[in-house]
C-alpha cells in the first residue's frame, strides 16, 4: 500500500478552554489537562509494563526526579535510557506502539511511525558503512514514577529523529514537550520495496506551508521576516532540558498581511495537530490567553526562498516556541533533504522552571 504524502486536511481546531476550567497556577501557562489524554496514556503505560520481565522493567523505569528524565535528544545514539522496539517480543512492541497511539493524535501516530521507517531507507543507502546503526525499531520506551491517579509521572519516546516527553501530575497532563520531529529524506526519492515510497513527504505541511508564508511578504514586510540570509545549521538548545530565553526577532502576526496571517495559524496548528485533540486546544487557548495573544507571535526567516536549498524558520510568542531546519542532505546526497523541526513550551519544557 502506498503511503500518504501527509497533509493537514482540516486546519482548524476545536479550542479548549480547559486551563479556565481546571485553573492555572499562579506565573505559568503549562497545560492542566485532567483525565482524557492522561487517562488513557496512563492505562497504556500500566498495560506496557505488564508485558515485562523483571530486566527489562528495571530499564524501563526510573524514578520520576532522575535526571534522565530532562535528558532528550534525535540524533544518533549508541546508548539511551528506556527499552527499545528490538527489544521486546511482537506482544511487548504491540503494547508498546498502543502507548504510542494513546499518546498522539492518529495523525501524529501515522507521521511518527513513518519517521521510524526512514531508518530503513537510510540502511539500505549506506549499506552498513555509516557510522551509526540504522533501526526502525530502534526507539525507547521509558516511564518516570508509577502511571496513576495519583503524584507525579513522566513518559519519553525517542530515538533517531523523534522525542516526545510528556509529564503528568495528579491525573493531569501538565507538559508535552520537548515534541521533536525529524525527517532524513525529507522527500524519499526513490522506492525500495517495504519502505516509505517515492514522494513520501512526512512533514510535508510544516516545511511547504512555511515556503508559502514567506513568499507572500513583499517590501518592509520580507525585510522584517529575514533575520539572515544563510539558513542556520541547527535548531537551538538541542537537547538542552530548557528551551532558549531570548529577544523575539522577525516579524509580528500584527504586522502580517492578511493572507500570511492565515498561513502562520495553519502553521502553529500543524505542530499542535500531532498531539491529541484536547492538548492541541489547549495549546492554541494559551496562545489566545497571553499578553497580547497571536499579534505578539513573531515569524522569521534564514536561506533560501525554495526547497533544495538550505532553509530555516522560528515561530515564537510568550508560551512556545517552533524551530524548523533544513540544510544538511539526505543519504543521498540530495541537498537540504533532511528536516530538523521542535515544539518547546517557554513556560518551561518537562513541567519545571523555564530558564
Amino acid at each position: 500500500m502506498r503511503l500518504p504524502v501527509f497533509t493537514l486536511r482540516s486546519p482548524s481546531l476545536r479550542i479548549l478552554l480547559v486551563a479556565v476550567a481546571c485553573g492555572l497556577a499562579a506565573g505559568t501557562l503549562v497545560a492542566r489537562l485532567r483525565g482524557g489524554a492522561a487517562d488513557t496514556m496512563a492505562a497504556a503505560a500500566a498495560a506496557w509494563l505488564d508485558t515485562l520481565d523483571d530486566e527489562q522493567r528495571a530499564l524501563a523505569t526510573k524514578g520520576f526526579g532522575d535526571d534522565a528524565r530532562v535528558g532528550w535528544h534525535f540524533i544518533p545514539k549508541n546508548d539511551r535510557k528506556g527499552v527499545q522496539l528490538r527489544d521486546m517480543t511482537e506482544a511487548q512492541q504491540k503494547a508498546a506502539r498502543r502507548l504510542l497511539r494513546s499518546a498522539l493524535s492518529e495523525l501524529g501516530y501515522a507521521k511518527s511511525t513513518t519517521i521510524m521507517q526512514l531508518e530503513g531507507i537510510l540502511n539500505v543507502h549506506e549499506a552498513g558503512k555509516g557510522a551509526n546503526l540504522r533501526d526502525p525499531l530502534r526507539y525507547y520506551f521509558t516511564i518516570f514514577g508509577t502511571p496513576a491517579e495519583t503524584g507525579a509521572w513522566g513518559l519519553s519516546i525517542e530515538g533517531h529523529h523523534l522525542s516526545y516527553n510528556f509529564t503528568v501530575r495528579d491525573g493531569r497532563l501538565v507538559d508535552t514537550t520537548p515534541q521533536f520531529m525529524g525527517a532524513n529524506p525529507a522527500v524519499v526519492k526513490g522506492s525500495l520495496e517495504g519502505l516509505p515510497k517515492e514522494g513520501t513527504q512526512v512533514l510535508r505541511d510544516e516545511e511547504m506551508l512555511a515556503f508559502e508564508l514567506v513568499n507572500t511578504l513583499k517590501g518592509d514586510a520580507l525585510a522584517k521576516a529575514v533575520i539572515a540570509e544563510e539558513a542556520f545549521k541547527e535548531i537551538r538548545a538541542a537537547g538542552e532540558p530548557q528551551a532558549p530565553q531570548e529577544p523575539l526577532v522577525g516579524i509580528t502576526y500584527a504586522e502580517l498581511p492578511g493572507t500570511a496571517k492565515s498561513l502562520l495559524e495553519r502553521l502553529v496548528k500543524v505542530y499542535c495537530s500531532t498531539m491529541p485533540e484536547e492538548v492541541a486546544g489547549e495549546r492554541l487557548s494559551l496562545i489566545e490567553q497571553a499578553e497580547g495573544g497571536w499579534d505578539g507571535i513573531h515569524f522569521a526567516w534564514a536561506g533560501a526562498f525554495e526547497p533544495g536549498v538550505g532553509h530555516f524558520y522560528r515561530i515564537e510568542g510568550a508560551t512556545f516556541m517552533i524551530e524548523f531546519v533544513n540544510v544538511q542532505p539526505d543519504a543521498e546526497g540530495n541537498i537540504a533533504n533532511h528536516i530538523h523541526c521542535v515544539w518547546r513550551d517557554k513556560t518551561g519544557d518537562f513541567d519545571l522552571p523555564a530558564a
